[in-house]
């Protein structure tokens, strides 16, 4: 029963252990499904599983028929066109991170588009080359093919070259896309749980750095080998300063130029942006009046600078991809599956959220899989969503994917028409605009002082990714992060929070005694959390918090008992101690043995219960014969909150099994509260409970525990109480004093007060509360 007062709560319940209230509430047995279960109903067929289908493998179905036109249609074209022209920029200037000509940088911001159109369900990411992705492509493009060091640069040897490097990308593409799909068939969409946001954070950071050190050779115009091993970041930069003195200058100033024009009315169009119509498309700008300076001054034949060239028009030839290929990037098509989709899922959640509707990841897998499986096929290389063309799509009004459509219409205009006109254009310029779109991941920097404030494992996860990825690469850079960040897990698992707990404001409150001043503790009462599950790795750590707790080793204690009791024994053989009223009297000089010779080679005896049946006398610990000491023990009683451990494998089932013995055998009590739901079962199933290990001993609540200790030393030490109890229910109420918990136990309805010399005022506050 609750009865509320003011804003206080009165509750009258009996005190219930797990069998009590078992007994007193009916459980209702539930059938739950196995996994044949769960495999027979996943392969289930019937029409409307049929229909269910359909509808979330082709999303478009669902909102493409509730398209309200003319409402959104004016939004759509506006923001596609704004983001078809950032996503051929994009595309340009990403294929130089791929290590392969600019034009196939087109075919990635054109193809995924329209399969996610069909089978992708956020309404607002921009899909297409993503920076950190395409530098992983090109991590596996030069390492598979790398630069011509035979010192021959025709036009044949380049050709051959590009070809090889295209379907190297291609290939890993086609493969990346595989897995995706899979995945995605497969419903392991929850992947992606084990990236956290500050490894995600750590790791595109990292590639940005990356990123920027690979330009470098466009900015100068240097030749500068790939180095796709570790450490190779180091190699390129120190390739890069050995060449500085053959910078070319024209490139170098075009690259400061447009770098600095670009970030400052990218940071315009952020700080302006509620009272801009539209973000000033500075790329578009820059780009157009880079290519028409550099064709009427003609800076290629002048200032000797690299150009990208005449575009290929139209789409190529779709092609299979290489076996052997493949054969050798199996797990970089695994990275770049996992970061690509991580990436692109992240973005996703957040418009989801912002906009109010459901996406699916596993979805979102398949959609983003078979758009790499058709771009990979046509040549182009990875994509995912590139968060500053994201940002473009949603800010310019994009509604639905509508706007996807119209972008990748932009695109196809440049691949078949106008492709020509961007042959003037520097690759320097491409390489500024590709760093100018750095500017929010180089910004993440700033969290690590956040981090370490708010959590500092994130932090030290977010530091070791960046430098291992930045050093060792984005590949095993990737790898080593995701495994520290799993040895995070299971070092603050192996060592969880233990703390002893006291009640707080004579209240069923309990918390860490050390954090409240108004604390109480009942005398010989230890209450024990542990805030993790207990397991293998860590129920050694449970153990000695544990003994720490109690300020006592349970086996060691026992061990000395039985030793002592030995020695009792042998001195009343021989005669040496004297039972009397008193308890025991030496009647002889003290004589000290080892403990090897009382141990007599049966050390398993002494962790062995106690025992005293031939004895005329049952042994007061605390008071024992001159000569024979064993350490004192202040305890009756032991509460282990089991609130937080969510589970408990067999191995620390046993050893803790053992604690529990140890303790017992010491004539100490053991309680186990708020264990989770089965917990008993599982014990039960695994032959946990024996003559010293009860289910009795489990109870719902730390207070349901601690009342039924009190009531039961008070029964134990009050002869009134005992008769009341051997008599069964009574209608009487017995006051019992104990220091200010006070309870209704209705099942022997007695009540539990404070002494007699605190009745009005803990009466008093009582009734307050």
């Amino acid at each position: 029963m609750v009865e509320p007062v003011g804003n206080h709560y009165v509750i009258a319940r009996p005190v219930y252990s797990e069998n009590a209230f078992h007994e007193e509430h009916e459980k209702l047995h539930r059938y739950h499904k196995t996994f044949w279960d769960h495999l027979k109903l996943y392969f289930s067929c019937s029409s409307q599983r049929v229909k269910k289908i359909a509808l979330r493998l082709f999303p478009v179905v669902t909102w493409l028929p509730a398209y309200r036109f003319r409402e959104w249609i004016l939004s759509d074209i506006v923001s596609g066109i704004n983001t078809g022209l950032v996503a051929v920029l994009q595309g340009l200037a990403f294929a130089l991170l791929v290590n392969v000509p600019p034009s196939y940088g087109l075919y990635s911001a054109f193809f995924p588009v329209l399969v996610y159109f069909i089978f992708g369900t956020s309404r607002h990411i921009a899909v297409g080359p993503f920076p950190v992705l395409s530098l992983m492509v090109g991590g596996v493009v030069t390492r598979l093919v790398p630069d011509n060091t035979t010192g021959s640069s025709n036009s044949t040897n380049t050709s051959a070259i590009d070809n090889q490097r295209v379907m190297v990308a291609a290939s890993v593409t086609f493969l990346s896309g595989v897995i995706q799909l899979l995945l995605g068939i497969f419903q392991f969409g929850f992947i992606v749980i084990y990236l956290s946001q500050s490894l995600i954070s750590g790791f595109t950071t990292a590639a940005a750095v990356h990123v920027l050190v690979s330009q470098l050779k466009f900015m100068f115009q240097l030749t500068v080998p790939g180095f796709n091993v570790p450490f190779g970041i180091i190699y390129t930069l120190e390739s890069v300063f050995s060449q500085i003195t053959e910078t070319n200058i024209a490139d170098l100033v075009t690259s400061l130029i447009v770098l600095l024009v670009v970030f400052v009315v990218k940071e315009m169009n952020d700080r302006y942006k509620e009272k801009l119509p539209t973000p000033i498309p500075i790329e578009l700008l820059v780009t157009v009046l880079a290519a028409l300076i550099s064709y009427y001054v003609n800076f290629e034949e002048k200032f000797n600078v690299a150009v990208v060239g005449k575009l290929e028009e139209g789409f190529q030839t779709p092609v299979a991809p290489d076996v052997g290929i493949l054969q050798q990037c199996i797990g970089d098509g695994f990275s770049i599956a996992i970061v690509g989709f991580a990436v692109a899922f992240s973005v996703a959640k957040v418009y989801s959220i912002k906009h109010d509707y459901p996406i699916d990841g596993n979805q979102d897998l398949i959609a983003f899989g078979l758009g790499n499986i058709v771009g990979g096929s046509f040549k182009g290389f990875a994509s995912s969503t590139a968060l500053s063309r994201s940002g473009v799509q949603e800010s310019t009004g994009g509604k639905t994917q509508i706007a996807g459509i119209i972008s990748s219409i932009i695109v196809l205009i440049v691949i078949l028409a106008i492709g020509f006109l961007l042959a003037p254009l520097q690759k320097s310029v491409l390489a500024s605009l590709a760093l100018g779109n750095l500017k929010g991941m180089l910004m993440q920097f700033k969290e690590v002082r956040i981090l370490w404030r708010k959590d500092k494992y994130d932090c030290v996860i977010w530091v070791v990714t960046f430098i291992a990825a930045v050093l060792l690469g984005l590949d095993i850079g990737l790898a080593a992060a995701v495994a520290f960040q799993l040895l995070t897990v299971v070092i603050r698992s192996q060592f969880p929070s233990c703390t002893v707990l006291a009640n707080v404001g004579r209240s069923n409150i309990y918390r860490n005694r050390k954090d409240y001043t108004d604390i109480y503790e009942p005398e010989g009462v230890k209450i024990f959390k542990c805030s993790s599950p207990i397991f293998f790795a860590n129920v050694e750590f449970f153990r000695e918090k544990l003994i720490t707790a109690v300020g006592f080793n349970p086996l060691r204690v026992l061990r000395k008992r039985n030793k002592a009791l030995r020695k009792i024994k042998k001195m009343l053989k021989k005669g040496e101690l004297q039972v009397t009223p008193k308890g025991l009297i030496c009647m002889t000089s003290l004589t000290y043995e080892s403990d090897e010779e009382l141990d007599n080679n049966r050390i398993e005896e002494l962790d062995q219960p106690t025992v005293m049946t031939d004895l005329p006398i049952r042994i007061n610990w605390t008071n024992l014969p001159p000569g024979i000491t064993v350490p004192q023990v202040n305890l009756h009683s032991i509460i282990l909150d089991f609130s937080s451990v969510s589970f408990l494998d067999f191995s620390a089932m046993t050893i803790l099994r053992k604690i529990l013995k140890e303790f017992v055998r010491l004539d100490i009590d053991i309680y186990i509260t708020g264990a989770y739901e089965g917990f008993l079962d599982k014990l039960e199933r695994s032959a946990f409970f024996d003559e010293e290990i009860k289910p009795s001993m489990f109870f719902l609540t730390i207070h349901d525990a601690v009342l039924h200790i009190l009531l039961k030393k008070d029964i134990a030490s009050s002869p009134k109480l005992k008769l009341a109890e051997e008599k069964g229910r009574s209608s009487n109420c017995v006051d019992i004093p104990r220091n200010g918990l006070r309870s209704r136990e209705c099942t022997v309805r007695l009540w539990l007060c404070p002494p007699a010399g605190e009745n009005a005022a803990q009466k008093a506050a009582h009734g307050n509360g």
